[in-house]
């Protein structure tokens, strides 16, 4: 995650690859603002790694820092934001009959996985013109397609070291599922399996085998919910299962190719639905000339631009780690009536234009609970103490306005309204990803189009559980996430008995 992904282990993260030396204790995280579990007293902090401790000397003035105070100023004023224009919720009703594949077409629907079928069939007629035909091979349908996805899928609620234990003797066989497809069959169909067969003259970025299926899952993911007005921008949690890993050979694990792309969503914190997904190549040509870039904080505004596109006049509040929180960007969101509030690390963040003296330790907090604010407009820079220093940036909060960070062992720690929505959204959104994200596919290609085509697929099915839970057919069918991938593979495999097992 951003700046936010571990709140709740006691360790402060700036994305996931890269730390942020913040180390306090769990019961005084700021993302815990609701009452929690908290570790034991005696742990000694550390400030955060772009601060310095207490009594340290302030690094010199650069010539500019004068030029960067002018217009911020101890003088703080209320701010209000306009009201919100749309209604959160589904976009349209479905039955109470609806089945569970019903939902997940929503975003995979019937033409799409006929492209497939229409796709691969052409991949394995080019494929075998050039190496020779391959004996038993015929052209894939529809149902077998389908078959073809919930095998893949399967593997997102029962866990098993490949995709073709399904068909073993040993502890990850399934069974239940096995005789519906020959292992020979869906090796065949794994081979040749394409979402786009062969390069246009238009396709040259890097994931032009499945730059169609993206376009309408984005499309898809758009239309099917209206998001709340708070939501957050982040890289989603999808490292390798570490159960896995330690049953893994060396030889296994030195066939798992470090991932050559990053995953950025913009998520509604209201419902955990992922309204909009970017890709970022880190190697090769990409749309929009981001994957040439070398400069992260640049890169980061671009991606953020690209997942913000249509929240324009919906007076939208956006939450941001440090990697993409930047004075600049935020001004340029509130053009667009869009406000946000995001955490700020010195090391990791765009600080450009904000005043040097808020950035440094030379006038540091003492107690718990303190906090100081400039203000430039309707812009906010806040620098709160909490074993530590945090700074936000925000436009979308009245710095005048109080909240609390609750905790169980030392009640209530006061904190302006800004770090309190920061915390209780972001505590919301890492709450969801780990709960969900153990339900990705675990299905694990070498190839990148594939990687992110199967990623994104369980993205889908997430999405699709949220709408369903949303509905009235939970009211009737109360499935846990568990069940509702049981039931999905079942009915993509046309199976008579599609009742998910306790």
């Amino acid at each position: 995650m951003l700046g936010y992904s571990r709140l709740h282990c006691g360790r402060l993260r700036c994305e996931r690859t890269e730390k942020v030396d913040i180390s306090i204790r769990q019961d005084e995280a700021p993302g815990k603002s609701t009452s929690g579990d908290s570790n034991s007293d005696n742990n000694t902090p550390e400030c955060c790694g772009d601060e310095r401790r207490t009594g340290e000397p302030r690094p010199p003035s650069s010539p500019n820092t004068q030029a960067e105070e002018e217009g911020w100023s101890d003088a703080v004023q209320d701010i209000t934001i306009p009201s919100y224009t749309d209604t959160c919720g589904p976009t349209q009703k479905m039955p109470a009959t609806a089945s569970v594949v019903d939902f997940f077409q929503l975003f995979v629907p019937d033409n799409v996985i006929q492209n497939m079928v229409t796709q691969t069939n052409m991949y394995a007629k080019k494929y075998q013109e050039r190496f020779g035909s391959e004996e038993g091979w015929h052209n894939v349908t529809v149902p077998e397609m389908k078959a073809f996805l919930g095998f893949v899928i399967s593997t997102s609620v029962h866990r098993c070291e490949s995709v073709l234990s399904i068909w073993s003797s040993g502890f990850f066989a399934n069974k239940s599922i096995a005789p519906k497809m020959s292992q020979a069959r869906f090796e065949k169909i794994l081979k040749y399996f394409h979402v786009v067969a062969f390069r246009s003259s238009h396709g040259s970025q890097g994931l032009y085998k499945i730059q169609p299926f993206l376009d309408s899952l984005q499309q898809s993911f758009s239309s099917t919910l209206h998001p709340s007005q708070t939501q957050v921008l982040h890289e989603p949690l999808i490292d390798e299962d570490p159960v896995f890993i330690a049953t893994c050979m060396e030889r296994e694990l030195r066939k798992r190719k470090k991932r050559k792309f990053s995953l950025w969503v913009r998520q509604c914190s209201s419902t955990g639905f992922i309204c909009q997904i970017y890709v970022h190549l880190k190697e090769g040509p990409g749309p929009d000339g981001l994957d040439t870039l070398k400069n992260k904080p640049q890169l980061h505004s671009l991606v953020a631009k690209q997942l913000c596109q249509d929240l324009s006049g919906r007076n939208a509040i956006i939450f941001t780690g440090p990697s993409i929180t930047s004075l600049h960007l935020f001004q340029e969101f509130e053009k667009q009536d869009i406000y946000c509030c995001g955490l700020l690390s010195s090391r990791k963040s765009d600080c450009t234009g904000l005043p040097q003296s808020m950035l440094s330790n030379s006038e540091v907090l003492q107690h718990r609970g303190q906090s100081r604010t400039k203000m430039k407009g309707n812009m906010s820079l806040i620098c709160w103490y909490n074993k530590g220093n945090f700074r936000f940036l925000t436009n979308a909060y009245s710095p005048s306005k109080q909240g609390v960070i609750i905790k169980r062992k030392r009640g209530e720690i006061p904190c302006p309204l800004a770090v309190e929505a920061f915390a209780a959204h972001l505590s919301y959104i890492c709450k969801y990803d780990d709960k969900y994200s153990k339900y990705f596919i675990f299905h694990k290609p070498n190839k990148t189009w594939q990687q992110v085509f199967w990623l994104t697929i369980s993205m889908a099915i997430n999405n699709a559980y949220i709408l369903y839970k949303m509905s009235d057919v939970y009211q009737v069918k109360r499935y846990s996430r568990a069940q509702f991938g049981e039931r999905l593979v079942k009915e993509l495999l046309d199976l008579d008995d599609c009742s998910p097992s306790a």
